[in-house]
């Protein structure tokens, strides 16, 4: 489920190149997963590694995730 999710989660990946010629990269609705590389495949590999970082951040601390295309992440709580 954690891969399927980081997989629908990068198709909503919005990518621009800058006027220095960086590439920069963000995951609109997820706050705080943004990149700016040297080229657009360096971009991509370093979005999903941020996301992915953020991600278990987030189900560490226990916060509510955004979908991912339909996809919810939801930490179940040990009986």
């Amino acid at each position: 489920m954690f891969t399927k999710y980081i997989h629908e989660a990068m198709k909503l990946a919005k990518y621009k190149i800058l006027e220095d010629g960086t590439y920069y990269g963000d995951i609109p609705g997820f706050r705080g997963v943004l990149v700016n590389a040297e080229n657009l495949e360096e971009c991509r590999d370093e979005l999903q590694e941020v996301l992915e970082e953020w991600l278990i951040l987030g189900l560490r601390l226990g916060h509510d995730l955004p979908e991912a295309n339909g996809i919810r992440l939801v930490v179940a709580e040990a009986a």
